[in-house]
């Protein structure tokens, strides 16, 4: 077998002979999109929709401009590889490998701030997606509340033309195009909370409130915040994913892309400066997006949530193991069947039982390799937004949320940072260091967490859950995790959705 080749323009002629190559010509792109926060997942998702609309044609408006924020890797990466990378989709039939083409060039903020103003403030751009976390948006999840100060949106309001977080390189380009007499871009927020367009239109406007009033009037009625929900699972690249593109497909990729098959993307119609027609490569734009979202985040995101936690306490490693285990596929099975799947109201176009199996056999794709650690980052916005809003719901209609609360307690007792072994866990949170302590102080008494209102918000004083909460970390803590989710089946581990 041949050595593998660097992946480049030069070079797409060679990698065309194994894999899905641009046929478009990259030089006709033009960079209508800006994209803040280039990960694998938005490569995986947002970029291959654009792809393909290149790929049919559609070049001469939406090429994407790609901006990271806090990680220089991503950069010299896409720069000596001309912008190119390889999305792989595995399943358990076979693998399907794409060169996508359409980031037409890549800046970093903290070196390139004034080009990235720059084509933020371009008449070109129309359109700017974002993938920057729950967390970025500085909204209170509890009141909907813009939170200001923040160190680093206190700085960018003490310098505004050198801005260094989102909301201040978005505020100052809407400021600029304002004041030039340009329109404003569309910005839409794929980040998985609920109503993310919502919270896109209060973090901007309310950022913009602190600088001038007057922008934040404008914002506010001449920019649109579409809602969207995204689903695709996609993997942290690892060495053995770099050296499996190598063997399989000869590309010499630096950061490939490994992903599953499945791919969703549902767009609220609400655009100000022309809407890309993603709807011929798959999108659905609708009137309400939040059916959609819900059923994804509670049912996905949630398994997500329960997995990463109570597996890893248990020591599992992925969520494929996870799922392979009869124990814990039994419960996510059970989880979404029955607490979570009662309480979703009906969405058009999708059968709940079919859609909930076919989440267990994406969960439990053994060529994916989803690792738990990635489910658990940012346990402090996730577990709110996709299982206590289940749990508070619940209580409120008085239906069953056993099997929600055990996942809470998996999340507060890993928190800790050591799982059932003794062996040490990160805690990747931005609240690590306000919710550790609580739950090392705590062990199984949970209330001293439950009064972190910016996670638990109403249902932290809700003495009843606090109560269940308790008992549920005492269980773990007297008769380990496999046995408590175990027991929380009842003796029946042939849950079918």
């Amino acid at each position: 077998m041949s050595a593998p080749v660097r992946l480049a323009d030069d070079t797409l002629a060679h990698h065309a002979e194994r894999v899905a190559v641009p046929s478009y010509d990259r030089t006709a792109l033009e960079p209508a999109v800006v994209h803040m926060s280039v990960g694998s997942f938005h490569r995986s998702h947002q970029a291959v929709y654009f792809d393909e609309l290149a790929q049919r044609g559609v070049t001469k408006a939406w090429g994407i401009t790609g901006v990271g924020l806090h990680r220089p890797e991503m950069r010299a990466v896409l720069t000596a590889q001309d912008g190119l990378y390889t999305v792989v989709a595995r399943s358990a039939v076979d693998d399907v490998a794409r060169v996508v083409g359409v980031i037409g060039r890549y800046l970093f903020a903290p070196q390139d701030g004034g080009a990235v103003l720059d084509a933020l403030s371009s008449p070109q751009t129309r359109l700017v997606t974002l993938t920057i976390t729950g967390a970025a948006y500085s909204v209170d999840p509890a009141t909907d509340a813009f939170r200001a100060g923040h160190p680093e949106l206190e700085a960018d309001l003490a310098t505004p033309s050198r801005p260094t977080s989102a909301l201040g390189h978005l505020v100052e380009a809407l400021d600029r195009r304002r004041r030039a007499g340009l329109e404003p871009f569309t910005v839409l927020s794929c980040d998985n909370v609920p109503g993310n367009g919502e919270m896109a239109r209060r973090a901007l406007v309310g950022f913009a409130a602190l600088r001038d009033p007057r922008l934040a009037a404008w914002i506010d009625e001449r920019v649109a915040f579409p809602s969207s929900m995204v689903d695709r699972i996609t993997a942290k690249t690892t060495v053995a994913d770099r050296e499996f593109v190598e063997h399989e497909f000869g590309v010499a990729d630096r950061w490939p892309v490994i992903t599953e098959p499945f791919s969703q993307w549902v767009i609220e119609d609400v655009f100000c400066n022309g809407r890309p027609p993603l709807d011929e490569v798959g999108v659905r734009f609708v009137g309400d997006v939040r059916p959609y979202a819900l059923l994804k985040t509670r049912l996905l995101n949630a398994s997500h949530c329960a997995l990463g936690h109570l597996g890893g306490l248990a020591g599992l490693q992925s969520a494929d193991e996870a799922m392979d285990d009869p124990v814990f596929g039994a419960y996510v099975a059970r989880l979404m069947h029955h607490e979570v799947a009662p309480l979703l109201p009906s969405v058009p176009g999708v059968d709940l039982r079919a859609y909930q199996r076919s989440l267990l056999e994406r969960l439990a794709n053994p060529m994916i390799g989803d690792e738990l650690s990635r489910l658990r980052r940012n346990g402090s916005s996730k577990v709110p937004t996709h299982v206590l809003s289940s749990i508070a719901e619940a209580r409120a209609r008085g239906l069953p949320h056993t099997l929600l609360t055990l996942a809470v307690a998996g999340w507060c007792r890993q928190l800790r940072g050591v799982d059932e072994d003794g062996h040490g866990v990160p805690i990747d949170d931005p609240l690590a260091d306000v919710l550790q302590p609580l739950a090392v102080a705590g062990g199984t008494d949970p209330r001293s967490l439950l009064g972190v209102w910016q996670v638990f918000g109403p249902l932290g004083q809700d003495q009843g859950f606090a109560a269940e909460l308790e008992g549920a970390l005492v269980a773990i803590e007297q008769d380990g995790v496999r046995s408590v989710v175990a027991a929380s089946l009842g003796g029946d581990r042939q849950v079918a959705a």
